[in-house]
């Protein structure tokens, strides 16, 4: 039975995102997960409270989280994408569900962005995958050597 997984994707930037969601698919079926839902939100900073939600439905082995925070003039994408990285991880580890982090930034440029949307959404798909084999529960050999 194929794992699943959810993407939480953010819709700003979305000449980039929409690739870095079609990316992302690609690579979740290469590598046998089933995507589960889409959620879209409008940015990078709204993706741990989409991230919260899908969480607590209890139906997704794994997350993934794309996403583009491009630089600007202020230092504001260093705080959204700290916050976002920040509060996804937190999420992760209190529901015990492995992510994919797979939001670009900071100091991200936007004409980098593009040329990186595959590398960012493979990874962080590969990532997830990864980390779900590595937390499945133990055969019943390591189970006996623990005790």
């Amino acid at each position: 039975m194929a794992r699943k997984i959810a993407i939480i994707i953010s819709d700003y930037n979305r000449n980039v995102t929409q690739k870095m969601l079609e990316f992302a698919l690609n690579t979740a079926k290469k590598l046998n997960l089933s995507v589960s839902q889409v959620v879209h939100v409008p940015g990078a900073f709204e993706i741990p409270i989409a991230m919260q939600k899908v969480l607590k439905s209890g139906n997704v082995d794994g997350v993934v989280t794309l996403g583009v925070v491009l630089q600007g003039d202020t230092d504001h994408d260093i705080v959204v994408s700290h916050y976002s990285a920040a509060q996804s991880l937190k999420l992760s580890l209190k529901y015990n569900i492995p992510l994919g982090y797979g939001v670009m930034g900071p100091r991200m440029k936007k004409e980098m962005a593009p040329g990186k949307a595959e590398e960012y959404s493979a990874r962080a798909v590969e990532t997830v995958a990864y980390m779900m084999e590595l937390m499945k529960p133990s055969s019943g050999s390591e189970a006996k050597a623990k005790k």
